[in-house]
């Protein structure tokens, strides 16, 4: 019998692959368990459905981490530190203070886990970082961080 697994199952495969069983095994442990389903027409078509949906929503989202990353270049953020006497920060600048102060100049969101901070910023000044944006999309950030 032909099913659709419905969870990654050890020895027989993985979440959404279709794969051929004896009758006894799915009818008395996989489908009972819910752990899969009959690979008839309507399963099958919902599942080309399902992929055909995730495809295009993965295009959009590459789509727009394309263009936000033709924008970032003309779109510098200055974050604001207190610093001591000798110049240092009492700490230093993070990924969530950028992301923070895109937020508040662009009215734009920026998801501070894709900044890529090489080493923490404790001084002030100019800064060009990369942003992750989309497994093959790496976008250039210009931060200037002043007092």
């Amino acid at each position: 019998m032909k099913v659709i697994l419905q969870a990654d199952i050890a020895g027989q495969g993985k979440k959404g692959q279709i794969i051929t069983v004896s009758d006894g095994y799915a009818r008395n442990y996989l489908l009972p368990r819910k752990l899969a389903i009959k690979a008839d027409a309507d399963a099958l078509n919902a599942i080309k459905n399902r992929d055909l949906a995730l495809q295009r929503k993965k295009e959009m989202e590459r789509e727009q981490a394309r263009v936000l990353a033709g924008k970032l270049a003309g779109m510098p953020v200055r974050v604001s530190k207190k610093a001591g006497d000798s110049g240092k920060f009492f700490g230093a600048v993070t990924a969530k203070d950028i992301g923070d102060a895109f937020q508040a100049q662009y009215e734009t969101t920026l998801d501070h886990r894709k900044i890529v901070l090489d080493e923490p910023i404790k001084t002030y000044g100019s800064y060009e970082l990369k942003i992750k944006l989309f497994p093959e999309i790496v976008g250039t950030l210009y931060v200037n961080v002043t007092e």
